[in-house]
């Protein structure tokens, strides 16, 4: 009889552990892209997980969608059922206005916060601009998602 030696390296699959060391994600956070469908093993190894190098460029994609605001889910949907990037331009074009939205409203927040900072009014309430930062923060203009009326636990 002959001993057959598997390695799977040789095929080009990277151990999990592998793949932890080279893209910086924690082996429960690879486990639960797999379970969502982000990215898939190709192999096991006993319990191990297989995956091929193309995982790491799967990984960088979830990372710039996260960092671009966009849900697991939509991230999903950014990959054909064989992992290879399939991105809908229009959902960026979406992405890239809400950001620019985003990027507007910190703007005047800065602003807001920078002259409330330096005003020379005696008081905070004396001042019409940080006043005028006061009510656009209260109804709702400075912030990212639509205003909740009660809080969570009173719905």
């Amino acid at each position: 009889m002959m001993d057959v030696e598997v390695n799977f390296k040789s095929r080009g699959f990277m151990d999990i552990s592998e793949v932890v060391r080279k893209s910086g994600v924690a082996a429960s956070a690879l486990r639960y892209y797999e379970r969502k469908g982000l990215i898939r093993a190709l192999a096991r190894e006993g319990a191990r997980r297989k995956f091929s190098p193309a995982v790491l460029d799967q990984l960088a994609l979830i990372a710039l969608g996260q960092a671009a605001g966009f849900s697991l889910d939509e991230i999903r949907r950014m990959f054909t059922p064989g992992g290879e990037p399939d991105i809908d331009r229009d959902m960026l074009s979406a992405r890239a206005d809400e950001l620019e939205r985003m990027v507007k409203r910190l703007k005047a927040m800065i602003e807001g916060l920078r002259h409330a900072a330096a005003c020379p009014a005696p008081s905070h309430a004396e001042c019409p601009s940080f006043q005028r930062l006061l009510k656009a923060a209260s109804a709702g203009a400075l912030e990212n998602r639509p205003r909740r009326l009660a809080p969570r636990g009173n719905r």
